[in-house]
């Protein structure tokens, strides 16, 4: 049983290592700039003043999941940082299923890997379902 949480944790590290990179490269191409992100953010109604302050708010958030001690307010940070993204692309009419699937693969990773999560978030299997509460 040990082994199989052990493997169950090792896909919660590689789930948040794919979402970090996701947003690490997202904020790694906010700060490089160039005419597509002009575009971008031109399309988005959003003002190119936007992308540095933007930029350091994603690393900010990405930096307090990839702490161990604070990776559940990291998780919050960045569920809120998606809830714009998907605020932002549901106004203009883009599809916005892409950030809707990156938080729970954020939350998805975190909760396979965190013990203090599992505690406080605990998931139910069929059989606690049924039992009568004490």
């Amino acid at each position: 049983m040990a082994a199989a949480a052990g493997k169950i944790v090792w896909v919660g590290r590689v789930l948040s290592g794919l979402a970090s990179c996701v947003f690490a490269l997202s904020a790694f191409m906010k700060l490089k700039g160039g005419p597509d992100l002009a575009q971008g953010m031109a399309h988005l109604g959003m003002p190119e003043s936007m992308v540095l302050p933007v930029a350091i708010l994603e690393i900010a958030c990405l930096v307090i999941y990839l702490i161990p001690a604070t990776s559940i307010l990291g998780a919050i940070l960045l569920t809120g940082y998606l809830g714009g993204a998907i605020c932002t692309h549901w106004r203009v009419g883009d599809p916005f299923f892409i950030p809707i699937a990156l938080g729970v693969v954020v939350w998805l990773g975190l909760h396979l890997r965190e013990d203090r999560l599992k505690r406080l978030i605990p998931l139910r299997t069929r059989d606690s379902a049924t039992e009568p509460a004490p």
